[in-house]
């Protein structure tokens, strides 16, 4: 298999890049026609891979591309899921080249190259390792057990229409084991196996004043600025030790057990270097915990857009009727993401003061999920991953949501295992997504090894 690859790297590497040239924002409806593109183009690549029953399957909203490939109904099955859609690229000027025009470039950390594009590796980089991987165990006549494939293009978005989807094709999307790279190891040439996401309640709060913008000279200090009020609201939301204020919010809270915690404790960590990659003086957040459990083992509140006014150049001496502010709450084991909206959305509107009016419009939020470290899918990823890099996996508890990742267990009775190839320092949602080389042609000659070990009994 390793000769096919090699064989094929130019092509496989090209094949990426028409999928990356494909502005498939799901967030933004000026690009409806571009995310249909993406889907169409993942069916193309799907087929090619030798796959069958091929189809861009309708739902509500955007696609999910479903392919498969049955040997034996005698021999275990296995799911691959990936997203084709991705983040806005905003903001284009922080970008170093055009983010949907792929390129490859050297950094220090990717001395052999870095694909740049929106996508690379969220996701499309990473569910295109597993269609490289399949099209290589196809062609060498190294299919070891049935496999099935589940692309979406609604994951940016919350994922709603995949449910219906998902529900509405239990019996089609049976399987023993669901394989995502969706997900990244801990440093460069580390193998990572994530046995933990967190889950996620997203809210837009909005803050209106005055039924108008008003003139802040002539109404300055007698009527309520919205902007000023729900800034003071955010701040208290969290108290001096960065603890979140809502209350109950910590009821259910899952703690780990001094033991669990010096386990996790093993992955390697450079508080220095971490602070050095994003250029901090310091670290931030909740009192008697370390970097890495703050942003994986405890949930966090956080805001991700503010905005209200005139935020054009020069000045516009106005009180804005309304402010507005997306929130996003990562949570972890135990916490619900109905219940925690319900408790941010009750807090909310008791710290308003009566000079304005609140409305809280509830997003997407998903489950948080944990992975078992004794299941077989996850000895076989571990085994796969040994191979491959020669050291053993370790396991990671991510700050990350898939929201989807619980569904599938509920509806189709079935563990993920999170193999990703990515690294923190990619970043994903942010400019100048990148993906290594070395990395993504590492997942297509790994995931070959996963279906090897997972179809021994």
């Amino acid at each position: 298999m390793v000769n096919y690859i090699n064989k094929n790297k130019k092509r496989f590497l090209d094949e990426l890049f028409e999928l990356l040239a494909i502005p498939s924002v799901s967030a933004d409806a000026s690009f409806k026609k571009d995310v249909l593109k993406a889907a169409q183009k993942t069916a193309k690549f799907l087929n090619n891979a030798g796959a069958h029953s091929v189809e861009v399957c309708e739902t509500p909203g955007y696609p999910v591309v479903y392919g498969d490939y049955i040997i034996s109904p005698e021999l275990p099955t296995v799911l691959v899921y990936g997203h084709y859609d991705v983040q806005p690229a905003d903001p284009i000027d922080l970008w170093s080249s055009d983010p949907f025009k792929p390129e490859l470039r050297k950094t220090p950390i990717h001395p052999n190259g870095a694909i740049f594009a929106r996508g690379a590796c969220d996701d499309k980089g990473q569910f295109f390792m597993h269609l490289k991987a399949f099209e290589t165990m196809v062609a060498t006549n190294n299919v070891t057990c049935n496999i099935k494939f589940m692309i979406e293009g609604e994951e940016e978005v919350g994922s709603e229409n995949l449910a219906w989807f998902v529900k509405k094709n239990t019996k089609r999307l049976s399987c023993d084991v669901i394989l995502i790279s969706d997900t990244g190891m801990v440093g460069p040439g580390v193998p990572s196996l994530t046995t933990g996401l967190r889950g996620l309640s997203y809210v837009e709060v909005e803050v209106t004043g005055p039924n108008r913008d008003l003139h802040s000279g002539l109404y300055g200090g007698a009527v309520a600025n919205p902007i000023n009020i729900l800034s003071n609201m955010i701040a208290r939301l969290h108290d001096d030790k960065k603890k979140i204020t809502i209350p109950n919010f910590y009821d259910k809270v899952l703690t780990l057990s001094s033991e669990e915690r010096e386990e996790l404790a093993q992955a390697p960590f450079s508080l220095e270097e971490y602070k050095d990659a994003l250029d901090l003086v310091d670290v931030d957040g909740e009192k008697g915990f370390s970097t890495p459990e703050r942003n994986s083992i405890r949930p966090s509140l956080d805001v991700n857009g503010i905005w209200g006014g005139y935020t054009g150049e020069g000045a516009k001496t106005v009180i804005a009727s309304k402010a507005y502010a997306k929130i996003s709450m990562r949570l972890v084991p135990n916490q619900d993401p109905t219940e925690i909206t319900e408790l941010f959305t009750k807090y909310f509107k008791s710290i308003a003061p009566n000079s304005v009016k609140i409305k809280v419009t509830p997003h997407h939020g998903g489950q948080p999920y944990v992975c078992p470290t004794d299941h077989r899918g996850y000895a076989a990823a571990v085994k796969a991953l040994g191979d491959s890099f020669g050291k053993k996996a370790v396991p990671v508890r991510s700050g990350g949501s898939i929201p989807i990742v619980a569904l599938f267990e509920k509806e189709l009775k079935a563990k993920s295992i999170l193999m990703g190839f990515g690294l923190d320092s990619d970043a994903i949602h942010s400019p100048n997504e990148h993906f290594g080389l070395d990395n993504y042609y590492k997942g297509i000659e790994t995931i070959p090894l996963f279906y090897k070990y997972f179809s021994k009994k």
